[in-house]
């Protein structure tokens, strides 16, 4: 098979995982809703999803490096689907074993995503696709995957019943791990030492770089600041405004829709015009536009129109992020490095979300959703500033520190 297939087999598998990733979003906490009736049970499951999720990708990556990362691939795919398989297939089991399977199918999905996402950069360069057009054609998908997932798992449970949703989960999983398993074959990593380095210390060289490394550090915590926003936003902020202005749901799925079309558009333009634009200033004025402004129109505006004109622009601002981060983790970081740096950046970067949800609810029980709003639009802004200001953001300008 030619190294572009290669590129759209191992994309198309890591997207499926993703879309089983989403239906298991919706599935798992609805069966707990059927089987308990428990809203705190369904919070408590989807937290043991979560946090093994952050915690592997960053403190699991050692290991993949050690054991290879196609076959940490493909082991981690095969155990999500048998993971949710057991869930399926034995719901007498009880909650607390299903939060084990959970947790356990969390931890796996964690290491898994980050090693398929390391194996893009010699796949695309075999095939000899630009990075950057590479990442930017990637997180449109992963948005539509994003976007229509957890519709999908609705509708499998609707057509089908939670227990037949949950199999056709586990059977994502599987096809990812076959489509790897038989058409994936990245180019040959660099030899390892004949004696590997221990656990403590390949974690202690991934956290020692990304801590020198002050330009790509400053690029995630503008994106954790993002996705600290963008949960406070979707949890707290857009059902409340929608609640106090427009007095009904109506307008949520308006509001919650103009920000993922917005962020589709800019990820076709951004995918055409991203290797001629120059990254430093795109980054940050991307990341200026995909924050502050949604927050502001929510705390001064009353108007429908005027909030899904500002979230649709936002939306395209935030297309150019996550791709020239992406970019900067593969062109920055030497190969060796890779897995553990782009493992702990993952989880640093996402460890916006549970922050933002509760920050988001917090602060609106503290000041008022107004008040609340234009603080974090403020926080937002001097978050994402910051590195224009210091000049710490140079994605157009690879720099390799030698590993510790």
């Amino acid at each position: 098979m030619t190294p572009r297939r290669q590129l759209v087999v191992l994309v198309s598998a890591d997207l499926v995982s993703n879309l089983g990733t989403r239906i298991s979003v919706v599935t798992i906490p609805w069966l707990v809703l059927v089987t308990t009736g428990s809203p705190t049970k369904m919070g408590l499951v989807a937290f043991a999803e979560t946090l093994p999720y952050l915690l592997s990708s960053a403190l699991g990556t050692p290991w993949a490096d050690r054991i290879g990362l196609r076959r940490t691939s493909i082991v981690c795919d095969v155990g999500s689907a048998v993971a949710m398989l057991v869930v399926a297939l034995t719901p007498w089991l009880g909650f607390a074993p299903l939060v084990v399977l959970v947790a356990v199918a969390g931890a796996l999905r964690g290491i898994g995503d980050r090693v398929k996402h390391v194996m893009f950069r010699p796949v695309a360069e075999a095939a000899g696709v630009p990075l950057i057009r590479l990442t930017s054609a990637y997180d449109g998908l992963s948005r539509v995957v994003t976007l229509f997932g957890a519709a999908v798992g609705g509708l499998l449970i609707a057509w089908f019943g939670v227990t037949e949703a949950i199999l056709i989960d586990a059977a994502s999983f599987g096809i990812c791990a076959l489509l790897i398993g038989v058409l994936v074959r990245p180019p040959a990593a660099p030899a390892q030492p004949a004696q590997p380095e221990s656990y403590l210390r390949a974690l202690r060289e991934g956290f020692g770089y990304l801590g020198r490394d002050r330009p790509l550090l400053g690029m995630l915590v503008v994106v954790s600041a993002l996705n600290m926003v963008a949960n406070a936003s979707v949890a707290v902020y857009i059902p409340f405004w929608v609640a106090q202005q427009l007095h009904g749901p109506s307008g949520l799925g308006l509001v919650l829709a103009a920000f993922s079309a917005g962020a589709l558009l800019g990820n076709v333009l951004f995918t055409a015009l991203g290797p001629r634009l120059p990254g430093r200033l795109t980054f940050l004025l991307g990341a200026t536009i995909a924050g502050t402004p949604r927050l502001v129109a929510l705390a001064i505006s009353d108007e429908l129109p005027v909030v899904l004109v500002v979230t649709f622009l936002s939306g395209i601002g935030i297309a150019a992020v996550n791709p020239l981060l992406g970019v900067a983790l593969y062109e920055r970081v030497p190969p060796a490095l890779q897995t553990r740096v782009i493992g702990i950046a993952g989880s640093l970067a996402f460890i916006g979300l549970p922050v933002g949800a509760l920050l988001g609810g917090w602060s609106v029980d503290a000041l008022g959703l107004t008040p609340a709003l234009l603080v974090m639009a403020a926080a937002c802004l001097l978050v994402t500033a910051y590195p224009l200001l210091t000049r710490t953001v140079r994605t157009n300008t690879p720099s390799q520190p030698t590993p510790a």
